[in-house]
């Protein structure tokens, strides 16, 4: 097996490489005056080598990423790699899994599709949106859960026995992944959309905190909203510290501000999505899952 350093994913790959023993084969990728995507291995992959190339394709430039993901693929193969793993920390499109007006198309359905024409055999993401879209994928896709990596991260600050909440009914999965790490209560938020306005809202309705340290758990914090509501609504409960982690951290815009003058003291994301709050290496998940331990 070699490891090959998509250009989003650098630091992670080298990390993944060197926790597992294996290779790692780093790419030279630039953007020409025009646009347009280059890559090129900066490595030998001999006849009949197993690859994986780590390449998250979060914001910005996500479309580049998966251009630049694909091409990776394409060289891997016509250089003679018998088998092509892409690992894709963070998916791009992968929350467009579903119609909804007549016209529209399924984008990660067709985002799939590319990848397996460049060359892709299989396929490995960390919590997507909807699992079930992967059954749909035109080779063997799985994706991992790095919840407990999260989870983990509190314990090692202190906060072992914290309560794990989920910001509504759909994430409770989530939040019990984390229970088990951290031996606390759980619970969730209900969430009410207006029937008129489309409008949502959040209740904590018997939800007992009081005194607490509270975390937050979601795979995605994207503009924040539902987080700064969440903490809000702690606080009005008498949380004593309220934190907030995820594993795909986009915080798009000004949400990382919002989130903290709302209350919540310490934001907490992976490397799915490199910045400021990817505190948590997905290294150690992609690595087991690679050197094949259960």
């Amino acid at each position: 097996m070699k490891i090959i350093s998509g250009p989003a994913s650098v630091e992670l790959s080298e990390n993944v490489s060197t926790l597992t023993g294996y290779q790692n084969v780093s790419v030279a990728s630039k953007i020409f005056p025009d646009g347009e995507t280059y890559v090129r291995l900066e490595g030998n992959i001999s006849n009949n080598d197993n690859v994986a190339i780590i390449q998250t394709t979060c914001p910005p430039l996500q479309d580049s990423k998966l251009f630049q993901l694909a091409f990776i693929a394409d060289v891997a193969k016509r250089m003679g790699a018998n088998k092509v793993t892409a690992i894709v920390p963070y998916l791009a499109y992968a929350r467009q899994d579903k119609l909804f007006l007549s016209g529209e198309g399924i984008s990660v359905r067709t985002i799939a599709h590319m990848l397996k024409a460049s060359g892709i055999d299989e396929f490995l993401t960390i919590n997507i949106h909807s699992e079930h879209v992967l059954s749909e994928f035109p080779f063997p896709a799985k994706t991992l859960s790095a919840i407990s990596l999260l989870a983990s991260y509190f314990v090692e600050k202190g906060h072992k026995k914290a309560f794990a909440l989920a910001p509504d009914k759909g994430a409770m999965y989530i939040a019990k992944e984390a229970q088990q790490v951290l031996g606390g209560d759980v619970g969730h938020l209900s969430k009410n959309r207006d029937r008129y306005t489309g409008q949502t809202s959040q209740s904590a309705e018997g939800l007992d905190v009081e005194g607490q340290t509270v975390i937050i758990f979601d795979d995605i914090i994207s503009t924040g909203g539902t987080i700064v509501g969440a903490a809000k609504i702690l606080k009005e409960r008498g949380a004593k510290h309220v934190f907030t982690t995820c594993v795909h951290p986009l915080l798009i815009g000004d949400a990382s501000k919002r989130i903290l003058d709302a209350g919540v003291e310490e934001i907490v994301g992976t490397n799915s999505v490199p910045g400021a709050f990817s505190k948590v290496s997905l290294a150690p998940l992609i690595s087991k899952h690679l050197k094949g331990a259960p």
